[in-house]
């Protein structure tokens, strides 16, 4: 995903000092949608579909209900608000506002990396046994 970001950004950085007449402006438009394009499958395929792995993996069954509303409410609160800002982030810089979603994206591989634990082959006990 921050791969595809990054691509995209560069392709926008890079559209500004093309004139709009030039084939290679044409082509920077195509990689940007083919960016886009990358990043919403590598989402869809990995990130997108982690908060609900975690949560069904992790989460004892006492309290799996009350603390998957509230992944759920965090996770649709965060789809909202990048929405919301996504309109005016672009009207500021186009570049900036996928650099800056390549940060979000090379920050939350680390945080991952760090902080999620691998759960293949451990019992539930095993995993709960890693928070404490």
């Amino acid at each position: 995903m921050a791969l595809s970001l990054l691509v995209v950004s560069i392709s926008f950085y890079l559209k500004e000092y093309i004139s709009p007449d030039s084939d290679l402006y044409a082509t920077l438009s195509l990689v940007s949608v083919a960016g886009v394009v990358v990043m919403v499958i590598a989402f869809s395929l990995g990130l997108g579909a982690m908060s609900w792995i975690i949560m069904s993996e992790i989460l004892p069954i006492n309290i799996k209900g009350l603390s998957g509303s509230f992944a759920t409410l965090a996770n649709w609160f965060f789809s909202w608000l990048v929405t919301l800002t996504t309109n005016l982030l672009l009207d500021w810089s186009s570049g900036g506002t996928f650099t800056i979603y390549t940060a979000v994206c090379v920050f939350t591989a680390g945080f991952v990396a760090i902080w999620v634990p691998e759960t293949k082959g451990k019992t539930l006990e095993e995993i709960q046994q890693f928070f404490r």
